[in-house]
């Protein structure tokens, strides 16, 4: 162990020799014997011989030359020299991109994934509990014996155990229903009131309720989950004055047992929500403060069979057309009446709670302080098989996996790689987000991506969400690995090839595993899964399990976890391997052309309609957008015209490349009221889909728009793209001299 460990710390640390590491050699191989001529015998046949032996030195001094700058030209075939400190005499390898993804998939198979999964499957591994931290110690020697020299990070933080007395109660027509699933962070309490029945809780069902003139006002509102987070749903409820909100899966979704209780969190936002914009650390005294995301009403889960003792006596209207499809056995559905009274009471137990994230670290050789970090939740409300036990496994699996390329085969990355395994990430991204809070001044500086791989497996077809700068990387990184489903073709190839960007990528939303790392830190993120075209029913139950998640991978669990894996890891290593940074500047120049191209539409609406003045001018947006295009186009071409040997100029170009991301946070809010600055994928007044969304729900023939207040969002959005564009030029000088 000693002398792995040793062996570690010299590949890790010692630059030394390779401080000039990943350049091409070019030596012209002159070994060529050199025959003696006498000076006595000028005869022709010598003359001619010299000549030949000349022009064959220069020609294959030549294709010598020309092979090896093409190669380094190449992203494809970029190559890393490097050191195996296990020869006694150094050898140089070197290593073609081809080398890496080759040794990642020998090095990554069925067989040590399902040894990894069987190792950190756990019946409770709730945040905090002994079983969180059995697995995090597992973790840690697993990093150890790794040589990753691993350290923890540990929070105090405020989460909900349970009620406090084994179950909250639903109370309808002198029932009594005990309900032992439980919303985290919901208010404690006792609401009651009219049951309205309001589909899935989405903001045009609320709508459409109000378009029937139903009153919502004080209503027990009865949900449907699905469609969208827990969270949003009690806020759309508590946004029409409802005074608390059920949420029940229905069988139409749910294909499981209608007893089964729920488990989940409402608080709109992440991390420790009594802490919000600044780390829980032990004994650090910050003022008492609240998130602006935690929910106002009372909201709690309740078994289908409950739901449906409930709507079997509901009477009322009958609900939309459109809102047909329930599944609730013997139950035909209504809004519900005034007469439809039910209560229920919320009595969760606050703690506080000790949380540890256990970190690795695989350090660059070229430039160690900038980093990417890889992801998973280790934590989860039962057995969480799909929720945090396939992605722990992956973890440890791709730590292990580049460890042994380093050790063994003599793979020296450029840039270092930080393995995370987080956990209350059941309560909203809690350790993740902690971690961020205590770092992000120098996170979203060095940190130039986050991969998360919480959720990857639930099913065979391939999905991702992700920052548009890693559009290009993700579509590479799915040409090199196979389909788990048909071998003979790459994934690629399976989702939809070239219109792969409508058909593999979403939305990233605020319960999306990479989210805070987008939307709070400013770095580019991705999180991806193999899904179902129904979602995966099983998480935050205690059926999250094993054999039900084979059941949804139709037994090829061990196969699609492989591509999961692979996916992740050559993700990972891409983006430490090349001199280079595999992230496309110019994607978010199309990404901002859609979104002000909406506005302007909207805007021109408005003024056609009298409902602007020609005060509102959108030339600002316009100029930022050209601004930031040129920017990038200027960018790729150094990118395109560098030296690939010069260090500081590889540091520099990609410097840049990390600041865009990090550029688009907004400086004039505030990170503790609105933590998601961020103005394409943040939530608040100051991104730009607010700006559309506040303009296209002005219906021709209201009232006029605050043209003062919708120039101000202009402004500041113009700016933020503007500053963004001059930062991609770079030095001060370099930057545009106006902006009028």
């Amino acid at each position: 162990m000693e002398d792995n460990n040793s062996q570690q710390e010299l590949i890790m640390s010692d630059l030394g020799d390779e401080a000039e590491g990943n350049r091409v050699e070019e030596s012209g191989n002159n070994h060529a014997h050199h025959s003696t001529i006498r000076s006595s015998h000028h005869s022709l046949r010598n003359i001619c011989f010299m000549v030949a032996t000349c022009l064959f030195i220069f020609a294959f001094g030549f294709l010598i030359g020309y092979v090896a700058h093409k190669n380094r030209e190449e992203d494809t075939t970029s190559l890393i020299e490097s050191t195996s400190s296990e020869d006694v005499v150094q050898t140089k390898t070197i290593f073609f991109w081809s080398n890496v993804t080759s040794l990642l998939k020998k090095k990554l198979t069925t067989s040590s994934i399902d040894n990894s999964l069987n190792e950190f499957s756990s019946v409770s591994h709730q945040a905090g509990s002994p079983g969180d931290e059995e697995l995090s110690s597992k973790i840690w020697k697993k990093f150890t014996d790794f040589g990753m020299k691993p350290w923890t990070d540990s929070h105090l933080v405020k989460i909900h155990v349970g009620p406090t007395k084994g179950a909250n109660t639903v109370v309808f027509r002198n029932t009594t229903f005990s309900e032992p699933g439980y919303l985290a962070y919901s208010p404690t309490g006792t609401a009651q009131g009219g049951v309205l029945y309001a589909h899935y809780g989405q903001t045009g069902d609320f709508k459409s309720l109000q378009n029937l003139n139903i009153t919502l006002e004080g209503k027990i509102v009865l949900i449907r989950a699905g469609k969208i987070s827990f969270a949003e749903k009690v806020a759309n409820a508590a946004s029409v004055n409802a005074s608390a909100v059920l949420i029940y899966p229905d069988p139409a979704d749910y294909l499981f047992d209608e007893d089964t209780y729920l488990f989940g969190h409402v608080h709109l936002g992440s991390g420790d929500p009594f802490t919000p914009g600044f780390p829980s650390f032990n004994n650090t005294q910050f003022p008492p403060s609240k998130s602006s995301g935690l929910p106002s009403i009372p909201a709690q889960t309740i078994r289908a069979s409950t739901a449906a003792a409930i709507m079997r006596n509901l009477g009322g209207h009958d609900p939309p057309p459109e809102w047909a499809g329930g599944g609730l056995r013997d139950v035909a559905y209504k809004l519900g009446g005034d007469d439809d009274v039910v209560s229920v009471e919320v009595d969760n137990a606050l703690t506080v709670t000790k949380i540890f994230n256990v970190f690795g670290v695989i350090k660059g050789f070229i430039d160690p302080d900038r980093y990417v970090v890889i992801g998973a939740q280790r934590d989860a409300w039962g057995p969480g098989f799909a929720k945090s036990t396939v992605g722990t496994s992956l973890l440890l699996e791709l730590a292990r996996v580049i460890t042994s390329m380093i050790h063994e085969d003599g793979f020296k990355p450029r840039r270092s790689m930080v393995f995370a395994s987080w956990t209350a990430g059941e309560y909203g991204a809690v350790g993740a987000t902690e971690w961020q809070e205590s770092y992000l001044s120098s996170l979203n500086m060095k940190a130039f991506s986050y991969i998360s791989l919480d959720g990857v497996v639930t099913g065979s077809f391939f999905n991702a969400s992700a920052s548009p700068l890693m559009y290009d990387l993700i579509a590479s990184t799915l040409k090199e690995v196979s389909s788990p489903s048909d071998p003979s073709k790459s994934l690629y190839s399976q989702v939809a090839g070239n219109n792969w960007e409508a058909t593999g990528m979403k939305q990233m939303r605020m319960d999306d595993p990479a989210y805070t790392f987008q939307a709070f830190s400013g770095v580019p993120s991705v999180s991806f899964q193999f899904t179902d075209k129904k979602p995966y029913p099983f998480f935050g139950t205690m059926l999250d399990t094993r054999k039900n998640l084979e059941a949804e991978t139709s037994t090829e669990l061990l196969v699609v976890a492989k591509a999961a894996g692979e996916i992740a890891g050559v993700m990972a290593l891409r983006l430490v391997h090349d001199h280079l940074l595999r992230l496309n500047v110019e994607k978010y120049r199309n990404v901002l052309h859609i979104h002000i191209d909406k506005i302007n539409r909207e805007v021109l609406r408005l003024k056609k309609t009298s409902h602007l003045t020609e005060q509102v001018q959108m030339q600002w947006l316009m100029l930022a957008l050209g601004s930031y295009g040129r920017a990038s186009n200027h960018l790729i071409t150094s990118m395109e015209n560098s030296d690939l040997d010069d260090l500081e100029q590889c540091r520099v170009i990609n410097d840049q490349i990390i600041g865009v991301e990090r550029n688009l946070l907004s400086p004039y809010v505030s990170p503790r009221d609105t933590p998601f600055r961020h103005i394409l994928f943040g939530s608040g007044s100051h991104t730009l889909g607010a700006v559309f969304t506040h303009l296209a729900s002005i219906p021709n023939g209201t009232t006029s728009v605050d043209a003062v207040l919708l120039n101000n969002q202009l402004a500041v959005a113009a700016w933020m793209i503007q500053s963004c564009a001059n930062a991609l030029e770079g030095n001060v000088w370099d930057t545009e001299k106006e902006f009028d």
